[in-house]
C-alpha cells in the first residue's frame, strides 16, 4: 500500500539502500566467472576453508563462510559493490527485468482469506476473468483459507514454471458466485511507467519507477499515448527513482536529445573511453520539459538529468539527487549468487562525475540524505554544499556542478506542513479494502474524471471513516479526505488514479503548472 509516510527523510533513507542496490549498468555479456582465478590466491582460500571444515573444533557451515568472505572483501571497495545471495537474485533479477512468471494477481490476506486486490493487465488472470474482489479459496489441492499461511508461502504455491496450469476455486462476493478457473502461468509485467496521464489540455506527466529492461517500451507508450491526446509539455517524474540499466535511460533520453548531442561517456581504470550519442530518432525535441527529482533520485535517473541538463533541455525541478556515478557489471559465481562489481565511472556530456565522496562507512553513505535535511539542505536552496573547483557550463552557459548529485535548476523544498501527520495508514487502508469491497459494482462503472469530480461530495464517506476508526482529534480531516480518495481510487483505476488524485497536494507538481503559467 502507498503510505503517506513516503515524503518522510528517514523512510526515503531506509529505501534507497535497496534502490541504490539495483546500480547502474552497461550492456556488457553476463558471461559466468570465478572469483578467484586459478592460482596461489584461489588456492590459499581453499586450503583455508578445507581447514575449516575439517580439522576446526567446531562444526561451521562452510557456505556461509564463504559467503561472509566475499561480503567483507567487497566492504573493503566502494559502496556499490555488493553480494548478491542465491536467495535474492531471482527476485531482483525478475525486477530489473521488468517481468517474472505467475498467474498476474496482487491480493491482500484479509481473516486467514487470501482477497485479490489487483489483476495485472495483460496478465494471465485477466485473461481467464479474475477480477479484483474475487477470494482465492483453494489453488489446485492446496487449501489457501483458513490455514494462516504467509504471503510468501501463497507466492510459492500460485508461481510456478511458464506455461503449467493452476486451477482455482474462487468466491465472488460481489455476486455471490463459487467459481472455478484454470490459468495458465505465464509472464506477468512488473511495471516500471506505473502511472501516466494529462494534467491539462497540452501538459502531461509519466511517472518512471526504475529502468528495467522493459521501461522504454512502456515509456514510449506513454508518451505516444499524450502525444495522441495534444502533449506540448512534460513532466518526467523520477522522484525516488533508483536507476537501472544505462543503455534505457539513453534510450529515453535520445526521446528529448537533437541527433548527435553526447548523453553520457564512461572510463574505466584503463582510461578506455566509451560515448553514448542522441539519434534522430526523438518524438520529443521540441516540446518544453520538466524532469522532477529529489535525494532519492540516483544513478540512472541521475544520468538523464544530466544529459538533459548539460544539453540545455528542460528544466530539473526538486531538490538535489543522490550522488551515484559508478557503474556497476553483474558477474555469476556459478552456485546462483552473484557479485555487482563496480568497472568504470560515468560522466554527464560537460565531463561532470555526480558521484558523491565515499569512505569506508557505507552506512553513512547511504543515509547521508539525513544529513541533508538536518543540515537544511532539504528545506532552502541556499544550504546546498556545492564544489567551486567542480563547476562547469551548458553550451548556453548556464553553471552547473560536480561531486555530489544533480543540483535542480528549480528548487523545491520538502513538505515541512506535516500534512499527513497522525493519519493511521493501517486504518485507512482496512477501511479503503471494506469501502470498495461493498461497492465494488457502482464504482467500476464510474470513470476516472467522474470518480474525481464527485467523490464524497456530501462527506459520508470520511464521516463514516472518522466515526468508525475514532481518528484523532489532532488528524487532518481534509488529508485524511485526500488520501482515502487516492486510495479507493488506486482500488478501482490502478495507480493512474492514485496520481491523479494526489497531485492537489504535490508540491513539485504545482510548481510546475504555477511555471507553466509564467
Amino acid at each position: 500500500m502507498k503510505q503517506p509516510t513516503k515524503n518522510n527523510p528517514l523512510y526515503f533513507a531506509i529505501a534507497v539502500v535497496f534502490g541504490i542496490f539495483l546500480g547502474t549498468f552497461l550492456n556488457f555479456q553476463n558471461n559466468s566467472v570465478s572469483l578467484f582465478s586459478a592460482n596461489s590466491k584461489e588456492a590459499k582460500v581453499k586450503k583455508l576453508i578445507d581447514f575449516i571444515q575439517y580439522d576446526y573444533v567446531d562444526k561451521v557451515d562452510a557456505d556461509s563462510l564463504l559467503d561472509g568472505a566475499i561480503e567483507q572483501m567487497l566492504l573493503k571497495l566502494d559502496p556499490h559493490s555488493v553480494y548478491i545471495p542465491k536467495e535474492n537474485l531471482q527476485e531482483i533479477t525478475e525486477s530489473m527485468q521488468g517481468k517474472f512468471v505467475g498467474i498476474g494477481v496482487q491480493f491482500m490476506v484479509k481473516k486467514d482469506t487470501l482477497i485479490v486486490t489487483q489483476i495485472i493487465e495483460d496478465g494471465p488472470s485477466e485473461r481467464v476473468g479474475l477480477k479484483a474482489g474475487d477470494r482465492i479459496l483453494i489453488a489446485n489441492k492446496d487449501t489457501l483459507y483458513a490455514q494462516k499461511l504467509s504471503s510468501n508461502a501463497i507466492i510459492k504455491i500460485l508461481k510456478g514454471k511458464p506455461n503449467t496450469q493452476v486451477n482455482l476455486q474462487v468466491f465472488r462476493k460481489s455476486t455471490s458466485q463459487m467459481l472455478n478457473f484454470t490459468v495458465t502461468r505465464g509472464d506477468v509485467k512488473l511495471k516500471s511507467v506505473p502511472a501516466y496521464f494529462m494534467l491539462n489540455d497540452d501538459l502531461g506527466y509519466i511517472k518512471v519507477t526504475r529502468f528495467a529492461r522493459t521501461t522504454y517500451n512502456e515509456f514510449k507508450e506513454a508518451l505516444t499515448s499524450l502525444l495522441n491526446k495534444g502533449l506540448k509539455s512534460l513532466v518526467l517524474d523520477l522522484r525516488d527513482n533508483p536507476g537501472g540499466f544505462i543503455d534505457i535511460a539513453e534510450q529515453i533520453v535520445d526521446e528529448f536529445l537533437e541527433d548527435d548531442k553526447l548523453i553520457v561517456f564512461t572510463k574505466n581504470k584503463g582510461g578506455k573511453i566509451d560515448k553514448s550519442f542522441a539519434t534522430a530518432k526523438g518524438d520529443f525535441e521540441h516540446g518544453k520539459l520538466y524532469v522532477l527529482m529529489n535525494e532519492n533520485s540516483a544513478s540512472a535517473s541521475e544520468i538523464v538529468a544530466g544529459a538533459l541538463q548539460d544539453n540545455d533541455k528542460g528544466t530539473i525541478v526538486g531538490r538535489r539527487s543522490f550522488g551515484k556515478g559508478l557503474v556497476q557489471q553483474e558477474m555469476e559465481l556459478g552456485d546462483g549468487s552473484a557479485i555487482r562489481l563496480t568497472i568504470a565511472r560515468y560522466y554527464t556530456p560537460t565531463g561532470r562525475s555526480i558521484q558523491k565522496p565515499y569512505g569506508k562507512d557505507k552506512y553513512t553513505y547511504f543515509h547521508e540524505q539525513l544529513d541533508r535535511y538536518t543540515n537544511g539542505e532539504l528545506i532552502s536552496a541556499d544550504s546546498i554544499k556545492v564544489v567551486d573547483s567542480l563547476q562547469f557550463k551548458t553550451p548556453k552557459g548556464k553553471i552547473v556542478y560536480g561531486g555530489g548529485g544533480i543540483v535542480p535548476d528549480i528548487f523545491v523544498a520538502i513538505d515541512t506542513t506535516n500534512y499527513f501527520k497522525n493519519i493511521n495508514a493501517n486504518h485507512l487502508k482496512d477501511f479503503t479494502f471494506k469501502y470498495v469491497d461493498n461497492h465494488r459494482l457502482t464504482l467500476e462503472k464510474m470513470s476516472v474524471q467522474s470518480f474525481m469530480s464527485n467523490f464524497d461530495k456530501d462527506h459520508t464517506i470520511i464521516n463514516a471513516y472518522l466515526k468508525e476508526e475514532k481518528a484523532s482529534k489532532k488528524a487532518n480531516k481534509a488529508a485524511i479526505k485526500l488520501y482515502l480518495k487516492a486510495l479507493i481510487a488506486d482500488n478501482i483505476f490502478g495507480d493512474n488514479g492514485f496520481y491523479i488524485a494526489m497531485q492537489p497536494k504535490d508540491k513539485m507538481l504545482q510548481k510546475v503548472i504555477a511555471l507553466q503559467k509564467e
